[in-house]
């Protein structure tokens, strides 16, 4: 069975900004718990996530400072997708990239010797913090330290970004017609919808839902692998993940989920389904030659090769949930 997409739903409304609904969504969702018969969550034999990593307005809406492109698309396709199978999708789980303006990651945490903020996608090395030409506002020894040991990784260099997801600001908010269809699943369903905070500590970049790319800092813990969610994500029978930005946060994620599952039990990694239509990675900058490290398309796309390999599932919006 197949749910309609409810009366409200307007695509074109998918790119906009806008204050959810929530009363004439919870009215359309108790109609269609009605005329469909959709039972509780609960007591649902197979259980099936959908987990949306990062589907807020600062990576999915035009205009916003880390806009990714064909991020409008991916949503409309996710979200027509959630309500099309709100009988079988048991919970619904998002992250939310949740940042403040001095983050080590942020412009206004680095100064050079005339004062000058860096612009935003400025790579900072360990060796121009050495050599004074960025200085941090805080931290200098620890901010230090984390450019080494991000260097340290081979994944990353430190990279400025714009101020993006701001907590309390519009652009930290999940898209509001997935927020919509969240609010339609839970009262549809019986369920409450699980948001997981991501990025809040000032000294290291959260790419991954699970873990921070740096978790120690001059000998004190800056973070650590998120155990409660992923066990909580892994008691699901299978977990549909779509999301933004298919070449850093999602990518980050599903490496985290590959090598726990590998630690601990290779053949959890069945339970994984990836909705390759639903997520964007972001564009190489337009630099020649291009460094390979910046190429996020073609490592994106070697990335999601292992995964295959690891057992996971590439999957569609369009392809029908098989029980």
């Amino acid at each position: 069975m197949q749910v309609a997409l409810p009366s409200y739903y307007d695509p074109r409304q998918v790119e906009t900004i806008y204050t959810e609904r929530a009363g004439l969504v919870a009215d359309e969702a108790i109609e269609a718990r009605k005329k469909y018969g959709i039972s509780p969550a609960g007591r649902d034999k197979v259980k099936i996530a959908a987990f949306g990593i990062d589907v807020q307005i600062g990576f999915c809406t035009p205009g916003s400072s880390l806009f990714v492109p064909g991020a409008v698309e991916d949503t409309r396709r996710a979200t027509e997708w959630i309500y099309r199978h709100m009988d079988v999708l048991t919970g619904l789980h998002f992250s939310m990239d949740t940042h403040r303006v001095f983050q080590v990651f942020h412009p206004a945490w680095w100064m050079d010797k005339d004062g000058n903020h860096p612009s935003p996608l400025t790579p900072i090395t360990s060796a121009e913090v050495m050599r004074g030409d960025w200085i941090p506002i805080a931290h200098p020894r620890e901010s230090l330290e984390y450019t080494k040991r991000l260097e340290s990784t081979g994944k990353y260099v430190l990279t400025v970004w714009p101020f993006h997801t701001l907590l309390g600001g519009v652009s930290h908010a999940l898209v509001p017609s997935v927020m919509e269809a969240a609010i339609f699943h839970s009262v549809a369903r019986n369920r409450q919808t699980h948001f997981e905070t991501k990025g809040t500590h000032a000294m290291t970049e959260n790419y991954s839902v699970l873990s921070p790319e740096v978790t120690e800092l001059g000998g004190q813990p800056v973070g650590g692998f998120n155990a409660p969610f992923f066990k909580m994500l892994l008691e699901y029978d299978r977990i549909y993940v779509f999301g933004q930005a298919k070449s850093h946060c999602v990518l980050s994620t599903l490496n985290d989920m590959r090598d726990r599952i590998q630690a601990t039990d290779p053949s959890l990694a069945d339970k994984i389904w990836i909705l390759e239509d639903a997520m964007s990675p972001v564009p190489a900058p337009p630099i020649n030659p291009l460094p390979p490290s910046l190429d996020f398309p073609a490592i994106t796309a070697r990335a999601f090769e292992t995964f295959k390999k690891a057992g996971m599932h590439m999957c569609r919006t369009t392809d029908p949930i098989t029980l």
